[in-house]
This record gives C-alpha cells, structure tokens and sequence, in this order.
C-alpha cells in the first residue's frame, strides 16, 4: 500500500516539554494544582509529548487513569514526598541555582545507573581506550549510544535510561565515532549483534544514522550477524516511517542491512495496546517490514499502565497479527520512579501466566517476566512449595557468566518483593553467583579510571 493512499497530509512533529505544556488546550482543562505537580515532578524526571500522543493516544475523557496520559505526563507520586516537597520548595524559591541543585541531589539518590551500567558494563579498546558510548556485558552483544540518539519523540514516565535526558553529562553514554564502534567488533570476535539505542537511535536523521550502518556494513566483519534497532519510535512517531522528509531513506539504510546477508531486529517498545490501534502506526509497521527488518516487541509491566494480564493477552495477540513477534515482558528496572510503577514480583508472574496461557503458540514467543538485573537477565520462573515452605523459582537467560545460564536458583517466597535485591536464598547466605559476581566486580573497577576523568 503506498503511503500516498493513506496519508493525504504529512504532520510535523511538534514537541511539549515543561517550557510550552501549558499551551496546550487539554492541560489547560485541567485544574491548577495539577500542572503545578507536573511542574514538580517535571524538574527532576524528564518530559516531553508531541502532538500525536497527545491527539491520537490519549483519551483525555478518562483523566487521570488514561494509561497514555500517565506513560507521558508527571503524576505527582511519581516522585518520593520527600523529594517532592524539596523540589517543590527549590521551584518557590525560583533561583536557578537553586533548582538545579535540588533537581541534581533528587537525582543522584535515584540509582541514576542501575545494574552496574557505568561501573561495569563500560568497554575497552586493546590500546585501553575507554568507550563511554557503548556497554558491552553479554559477550554476543554490545550497545552502542549514538550521540545523535541521546532524546526521543516522547519520553516515557518510567524511563530506565532518564540520566540521558536531564543534562547531567557525566551521567550520560554517548558516542560519535562510528570507527571506533567497527574497531571494538573487530577486536571482539564474539560478539555478534550491536544493539542501537539511546535516547532513541530513530530520531536521528537517516544521513546521519546511515554513516553508522554503513560502516558497519563496509568492514565486512565475519563475526556481526545482527543489528538491532532499540526504539519507541513505532508507538510515538510513526510518520518517521510514512510521511517524514528522510522516511523512506530511512527505509532504505534498513534494506541495505537485509541486503548485505544481515538480520535487522527491530527492538519495538510497546507499552499498552492503544499504541497498536492508529492507521498510521499500523502502517509504519508494514513499510519497516517490507525492508525484511523483524519486528520483536517488548515492555516492562508497570503499574497505573499495563498491571492487567487481559491487556497483555490483547496486546500479544494484536503484535502477532500486525506480524511482529512478542519478545519480553520486564520488570521495573530498580532506578528512577520504581516506588510508583513497580509491582511486586509475583504479581509479575501471575500477569505473565495469566496471559500466556491464552495465547495460541505463535504468541509464545515472549520470555519474562524478566529483571535486567547486575549479574544478568533474571527470569522469574515460578513459585513452587518444598516440604510447606513457599519458594520463587529464578533462572538466568543470560549471565555476565554464561554458566549461570545453567543453574536455576530458589529464593524465600516474598510477596512484596519488587527486585532481585529484595529476595533472599531458599537454602543458603547466599546466591549461587553471588561470590563470582563479587570478584566480576572488583576486577571491573580495579581497570575503572578515576570518577573526575568521567566529568
């Protein structure tokens, strides 16, 4: 179907960030005490909408539970009462200095960069180059953090990666050297997939996210079988693939991946199924398909969001009829507003199995639901009983030691368990990788350099 025959206009992103939200006539409805929270709570976790979340998946009707809504806008609980009444006392001061600061400490207390990101997960090059815009933990994969990709069309409420947005440098992974990406797959013959993300590598002009993949294509590296495409872009901003000026360029750089003998996986953050329901999302699906790119689907299960198997089922079985293929189900990584949107791990499971269970197989695609915790991907596979004692079943699916992959592991049943950290071992002190994670650890920071060579 060519996009002439859809789209009789193509609409121009326009975005709202705290400098302009207030112009918007849905907001302005909405009563004083409101926008002053998201005001709040705007100063310290990133925002930003555009135009075609706030007319196309949001209904407005159904403030403030519109799952949409709470996915974009700031809710005031999403910041702890004491963190919001610092902010909220540093915005009636009104100095600069003063605001930053106090957005700047809230900060720094979030875990800004959970499961050892920055501390563990930062690579070398042989000559002993640090590359600050790329992570490297599962040996197959390495990310890549294109400097250009470090926003979005949108920004998610609930954010793992919210320390690329909100100014603070040091916090940040970026990278402009494509060579030097092409040069640490070479050096590394295991890996086998490089992982595009950001921000969102899709809101980076096609010209320029083209250099990146064509020199990864021209290298002709034996060993890179994959390229992955880490994005929101499909639920937040479709027209990047219909309507906007480099789309079908952008189209293009895709088919020269499939073209050179490669697999294009294109990681797809889908949150509720009210992403899935616009023509013009489901026709960006069909022209990034036409590439022989494979769309793989994934979200975390968030409370206020998406804390229902019944929406999960329809999503799944939505994904596979538009032809894309269910990947994972995440837990709440343990950063940023977990407290708000984090569920309690077996509630996780019972959502998962719930709706698995009524998914014909090709929906069976999905994995989770699943922690990206230090040690690794952490599965939670069950809670079982072993001579009257409740347990939590876990398993690696993937391990900074692929060994771990192996073993499962038992942890004492918690109800309010939310994280890895929050259970404790069925049988013993410790976690079976706990002293191998240890001494993973301090190998890694004994070759960190020193925190002021990072600012």
């Amino acid at each position: 179907m060519s996009q002439e025959s859809v789209w009789d206009a193509s609409p121009s992103l326009k975005s709202y960030t705290l400098s302009n939200f207030r112009k918007l006539p849905q907001i302005q409805d909405l009563p004083e005490k409101t926008r002053l929270e998201m005001e709040v709570v705007g100063h310290v976790l990133p925002f930003k909408a555009n135009n075609y979340v706030i007319e196309q998946l949001i209904d407005w009707n159904n403030i403030p539970n519109d799952p949409m809504y709470v996915l974009t806008f700031p809710q005031k609980k999403m910041l702890r009462p004491e963190h919001y009444a610092k902010m909220e006392a540093a915005l009636a001061d009104g100095s600069k200095e003063v605001i930053d600061s106090a957005a700047n400490e809230i900060r720094l207390q979030l875990n800004p960069h959970p499961a050892g990101q920055m501390e563990l997960n930062v690579p070398t090059l042989r000559d002993g180059t640090r590359l600050y815009g790329m992570q490297h933990k599962y040996k197959e994969t390495c990310l890549f953090f294109p400097s250009q990709s470090q926003t979005c069309h949108a920004y998610c409420s609930f954010c793992f990666r919210w320390p690329q947005f909100v100014g603070m440098d040091e916090m940040k992974f970026a990278m402009q050297e494509g060579e030097q990406l092409v040069r640490y797959v070479s050096e590394h013959p295991e890996i086998t997939d490089v992982l595009f993300t950001g921000g969102d590598p899709m809101i980076m002009k096609a010209k320029i996210f083209s250099k990146y993949v064509d020199a990864l294509i021209e290298s002709g590296l034996p060993n890179l079988k994959t390229i992955r495409i880490g994005t929101k872009a499909l639920a937040y901003w479709p027209y990047k693939f219909l309507t906007d000026s480099d789309s079908q360029e952008m189209l293009d750089v895709f088919k020269r991946i499939t073209d050179a003998g490669m697999h294009l996986a294109f990681m797809s953050h889908f949150n509720h199924t009210s992403e899935l329901e616009t023509d013009a999302v489901r026709a960006a699906i069909g022209e990034v398909q036409s590439t022989g790119a494979r769309i793989r689907t994934q979200s975390p299960v968030l409370a206020h969001i998406n804390d229902d198997a019944d929406v999960w089922t329809q999503m799944w079985k939505k994904q596979v009829g538009l032809g894309c293929i269910p990947y994972y189900m995440f837990v709440v990584r343990d950063t940023g507003a977990q407290h708000y949107f984090g569920i309690p791990l077996v509630r996780a499971y019972e959502i998962f199995t719930k709706a698995y269970s009524s998914l014909s197989g090709l929906a069976r695609t999905v994995r989770g639901p699943s922690m990206s915790a230090t040690p690794g991907k952490v599965l939670v596979a069950g809670t079982l009983t072993i001579k009257g004692q409740k347990a939590i079943l876990l398993r690696f699916l993937q391990g900074r030691n692929p060994d771990w992959v192996r073993e499962p592991f038992l942890a004492k049943y918690d109800e309010n368990a939310i994280w890895l950290d929050d259970l404790r071992p069925m049988y013993s002190e410790k976690f079976f990788f706990e002293d191998e994670l240890g001494r993973i650890e301090a190998s890694k920071m004994s070759q960190s350099p020193p925190t002021s060579e990072l600012t």
